[in-house]
């Protein structure tokens, strides 16, 4: 057997050490790599992470950037007056500012034929200010358009989803007196597929019913909920939420959905729609009505509809109309209106009246001349004060002079001023008004004397008087100053002047057409019936007056202008024609400058001779006896009667002219000087 001596370790070759060393330490050379690789892994995930997180961002700015939510505003607007085109300017300045383009549209100027279907892909956003006309029909400018809309909603060329894709707004500009129209404009948007972005603005210019007081400030408030809606649209919309919320209860999104759908259910709310649909109206129907089943507008039953379906009572003073409210009133008189009225010369008083000084009254202190009333009736224009105690009228005539800016009803829904703090304001800003006449060259000093005095009040400002709840108090404090009462009307209120009203100087009842059609036309009442009550008055006429319409210088309100003046001659050939159809009638009187005629009944024509004069100092005893009896002492026209004087009467030479007065000519004629 052979041992072989042990090899020590300095025989070993350095390989041979070095692989031994990785044996004997392999324990931390694992645990190294490990570290190095965890360490590696770490680095690299995070340096992933934040990559991504990078393209992430990159992208989501891309798509940001190149995807565009709404491109732009159009902003359509159908105006008679003029307020919704300056609406639709105000609009769209404040859309500029957010960024966005916009763009104003005369709807007369827009072909929704060739138009209308791109804006469904040019993610456009269609905003509509639309005005109502006559009995809610649209404006002139925006007749074609709705024509258009109402057509192809039916049309099944165009197909039910011919607007899809269509986002829109309305706001509508129109009166609550409107009772039995509805908004179709919406409807046949709708049966067209277009998806309104937001509720309807409604902008009342009947500012008892008007929501904010007026319809200006309706627009404000519409304007603020239209734009932050146009902001979200713009960032772009999330998706709305299924209801399949992996937490707990309800969401947000379905419980704002569930109240409001409460909140529609409401009796409130539904009478606050029904109110909605009939205030802007593109269509005068009363055949269908709208509801709302699980907040989608569809088409409905007929119904029946009563003046804004509220109890009425006759007043104890007067007997008109007065709606049953126990809730506080507003005043008539807003501050954009008393604005408006007193830039044309008004002097208000409280919170729904008004004085002004009448250019005849200017005239007659002058010794120019006085007005038709002077000629007819003998009223001195110099002392005679131009007021009304109701701002408020029931018609919306086109030929009206003040230009509509007085606000209408058809009773009195507001507060209300005592008759005796009316008449003495009313008396003392009618003298301030004189007093700065004093002095002026060509006035007359005795005249302006006798101006102080006012001896008669033409209740004709503006607006309807007999509405005012006190008129009858108001008419027995003239006569107990000796003031005599010329009482204007547009017979809408036969009962109130046939059975409640108290004796006047002289009642004026304006009828201003002939046939239902043309009076519905010109006067654009307020109330449905408005031919009925018209007729009813027609026996108590015992005096005519005709004439021509006086132009009163340019409104947006209206397109009469000079080419719609009869010449003098024209007028007096009608009246010739219309007296000989009126058995007992005749021509009594004449006015040439006011372009108008009186046909009086011939019991006025006492020897032959006219006496259309009022004797003012008889009606003063005569009223006074009336009073003191308790209106046993009766009397009638007959009973004060003056002689009319030569130059008042048809034919003669003056032609209605106060010979005691001097003629004046105006130099510059192209200086427009007609007014009221």
């Amino acid at each position: 057997m052979c041992f072989l001596p042990p090899v020590s370790q300095d025989a070993r070759s350095p390989t041979e050490s070095y692989f031994m060393w990785l044996w004997h330490s392999r324990l931390y050379l694992y645990s190294a790599a490990a570290l190095v690789f965890g360490l590696w892994f770490l680095l690299k995930k995070v340096s992933k992470e934040k990559n991504d997180k990078v393209d992430k961002a990159a992208k989501k700015n891309d798509r940001e950037t190149k995807e565009v939510h709404v491109s732009g505003v159009k902003i359509f607007y159908g105006s008679q007056t003029g307020t919704a085109k300056g609406f639709a300017n105000e609009l769209s300045e404040e859309v500029k500012s957010l960024g966005l383009p916009a763009e104003v549209i005369d709807m007369k100027d827009y072909d929704p034929d060739d138009q209308l279907a791109d804006e469904c892909i040019s993610k456009s956003v269609c905003v509509f200010l639309v005005a109502t006309y006559t009995d809610g029909q649209p404006t002139e400018n925006a007749e074609w358009f709705c024509k258009w809309l109402e057509e192809a909603s039916t049309d099944f060329r165009y197909g039910k989803t011919y607007l899809k894709g269509l986002r829109y707004a309305v706001f509508g500009l129109g009166n609550s007196v409107y009772v039995e129209e509805l908004h179709w404009l919406i409807i046949w948007l709708w049966m067209l597929s277009g998806r309104r972005i937001m509720t309807r603005g409604e902008g009342d210019c009947n500012v008892v019913k008007s929501l904010n007081g007026s319809i200006q400030a309706d627009f404000l408030t519409w304007k603020v909920k239209f734009l932050n809606r146009l902001k979200t649209l713009a960032k772009g919309e999330k998706k709305s939420c299924s209801g399949k919320c992996k937490t707990e209860g309800s969401c947000k999104n379905k419980r704002k959905e569930r109240q409001e759908e409460e909140k529609k259910a409401s009796p409130q709310n539904n009478s606050s729609e029904v109110r909605a649909g009939k205030l802007f109206l593109l269509k005068s129907s009363s055949k269908y009505s709208i509801i709302h089943i699980f907040g989608i507008q569809i088409f409905a039953f007929k119904y029946e509809s009563q003046r804004d379906g509220q109890m009425v009572k006759l007043s104890k003073l007067n007997g008109v109309q007065k709606i049953e409210d126990e809730g506080e009133r507003r005043e008539m008189i807003t501050p954009a209106l008393r604005e408006a009225l007193t830039k044309q010369g008004y002097k208000l008083i409280g919170s729904h009246s008004g004085v002004k000084l009448c250019r005849w009254t200017k005239s007659m202190l002058r010794g120019r001349g006085g007005c038709y009333k002077h000629t007819f009736y003998g009223i001195e224009s110099h002392r005679c004060m131009e007021t009304t105690p109701s701002l408020a009228c029931a018609n919306k005539c086109v030929f009206c002079w003040r230009h509509h800016t007085n606000p209408v009803g058809t009773e009195w829904r507001w507060k209300m001023d005592p008759a005796e703090k009316i008449l003495e304001d009313a008396l003392e800003k009618h003298q301030n008004m004189i007093r700065q006449f004093r002095g002026v060259p060509g006035v007359k000093p005795d005249r302006y004397e006798e101006g102080l005095a006012v001896k008669h009040c033409a209740l004709s400002l503006v607006g309807e008087p007999i509405m005012y709840p006190e008129i009858n108090n108001f008419i027995r404090l003239l006569h107990h100053h000796q003031i005599s009462s010329f009482l204007v009307t547009n017979a809408q209120f036969p009962q109130e002047i046939r059975y409640n009203l108290v004796p006047v100087t002289q009642l004026y009842v304006s009828v201003d057409a002939s046939t239902q059609d043309s009076l519905k036309k010109i006067d654009r009442p307020l109330f449905k019936d408005f031919w009925p009550l018209c007729r009813k008055l027609f026996v108590l006429y015992l005096h005519c007056f005709s004439s021509g319409v006086t132009y009163c210088g340019e409104s947006s309100a209206s397109s009469l202008t000079m080419a719609n003046v009869p010449w003098h001659q024209e007028v007096v050939t009608f009246v010739q024609q219309l007296a000989d159809m009126l058995p007992e009638y005749e021509i009594a009187c004449e006015h040439e400058h006011s372009n108008c005629l009186l046909i009086a009944h011939t019991k006025f024509k006492m020897d032959g001779e006219w006496w259309t004069w009022i004797d003012y100092e008889r009606f003063q005893e005569l009223i006074q006896a009336y009073d003191e009896r308790g209106g046993q002492h009766t009397f009638s026209a007959l009973d004060y009667v003056a002689k009319t004087p030569s130059w008042a009467l048809f034919g003669a030479q003056e032609q209605g002219f106060d010979p005691a007065e001097t003629r004046f000519q105006r130099r510059n004629k192209s200086k427009d000087i007609s007014g009221c």
